[in-house]
């Protein structure tokens, strides 16, 4: 990786531009974030606050869902963690190129890692075309974008009585198929796809109405592990 240090202009402005991307698909899903944010009850406050915080879309949206649904905080811890473990194996991917990073900045770009800037990071880290200040720039701008987006949506919120036309409360849903269908690469992922939204509906059906998804989650990944073990034998 090219040496390149925290106060490079050229990385910074390197950066902004690799972020941009992420900028204008993090600023509409941010907006509609902080409707629903607001329709749950949240304040202006407490929707950035959360944007700030947690910074993790998929989590504050289902966070905001669980919580207009009223269902218990349990639950939404639970649900939310679940669903971001998948940061564990970002991370673990792109770790060997962080070995000589301070803890520091280390804990700075772990607080800011998201699916999409992975994604930027993963191809810049491999090409060996990066250096810390371009990669805090991308981190930093994405995450400015989202909190930006969560705040007008917040503030909008009051003037929008009902997201349905709009499609925002449908913004959850889209994001997830969106992330689902770009991991799908063999017949296997697929059908450990399609067991857990069965079981999902499923468990729904049947009365498990707060944890249908987890369960129906651990379900299937646990069936996909012994079905590829059982395959490489």
């Amino acid at each position: 990786m090219a040496v390149q240090s925290l106060t490079s202009r050229a990385g910074w402005m390197k950066g902004v531009g690799l972020a941009f991307p992420i900028v204008l698909g993090y600023l509409p899903v941010g907006f509609a974030y902080g409707v629903l944010a607001d329709k749950a009850g949240l304040s202006v406050l407490n929707t950035v606050l959360m944007s700030v915080i947690v910074y993790a879309g998929s989590a504050q949206l289902i966070g905001v869902g669980l919580l207009a649904a009223g269902v218990e905080p349990l639950s939404i811890i639970v649900t939310t963690f679940i669903v971001n473990l998948r940061h564990m194996l970002m991370s673990a991917a792109i770790s060997p190129y962080l070995k000589k990073w301070e803890k520091t900045e280390l804990a700075a770009f772990a607080y800011e890692l998201t699916d999409e800037t992975f994604a930027v990071h993963a191809t810049q880290f491999a090409a060996a075309e990066t250096g810390k200040s371009t990669v805090f720039a991308v981190n930093m701008t994405s995450q400015i974008a989202w909190v930006t987006g969560s705040w007008l949506g917040a503030v909008a919120g009051s003037l929008i009585t009902d997201v349905e036309p709009f499609g925002l409360d449908y913004a959850l849903v889209a994001m997830f198929i969106a992330l689902l269908v770009v991991q799908l690469r063999n017949r296997l992922q697929v059908g450990v796809a399609v067991l857990a939204g069965v079981l999902s509906v499923g468990f729904l059906f049947i009365g498990l109405s707060q944890w249908h998804v987890i369960v129906a989650t651990l379900v299937a990944a646990t069936a996909g592990t012994v079905v590829h073990q059982w395959n490489n034998k």
